[in-house]
């Protein structure tokens, strides 16, 4: 009976031990990665499972492993758009920087996710950066999104158009 138990007890040890193993080895799966995510759709839906893939992957890569940026540009900017400004932007139909987006938004950038914002659609269609959209800086800025996105690929960095 005892030697049973041991064998039981062994077993049990060397399973737990085999599944510590594999979860710090799904980190080392990935490895380092730089990766951009393009949005350029207003769909608050599609917008809110994209902020939900990013969150996702950083679970599964660590932010520590990744670089990820979010290029915004056209209906895109919408996901950072106030609602209280949607009234005076005629060129948007949304405006989804509501309580709940914004603190994914948010959380999204404590683990260093950043958000690139077309300086073209800024100017297109008369956003005021610091009225207008939520939590962004004149560095998020960047000339142009598309632009910026095939400089990113250029620099090695995978594409994810969620």
């Amino acid at each position: 009976m005892k030697t049973l138990q041991t064998k039981l007890l062994a077993a049990f040890l060397m399973s737990m031990c085999l599944l510590m193993m594999n979860a710090a080895n799904a980190g080392d799966r990935y490895g380092k990665q730089k990766v951009v995510y393009h949005i350029n759709y207003d769909n608050p839906k599609k917008q809110s499972g994209a902020l939900r893939n990013i969150q996702n992957h950083i679970n599964a890569v660590g932010a520590e492993n990744l670089d990820l940026r979010v290029v915004l540009h056209g209906h895109g900017l919408s996901l950072l758009l106030d609602p209280d400004s949607l009234a005076k932007l005629k060129k948007f139909k949304h405006a989804n920087a509501n309580e709940t987006m914004t603190a994914k938004i948010d959380n999204l950038k404590n683990q260093g996710i950043k958000f690139n914002v077309c300086a073209n659609t800024v100017r297109g269609r008369k956003v005021d950066i610091d009225s207008d959209l939520h939590n962004v800086d004149k560095s998020d800025i960047v000339p142009s999104g598309v632009a910026e996105l095939a400089h990113l690929q250029s620099l090695g960095y995978a594409y994810v158009k969620p």
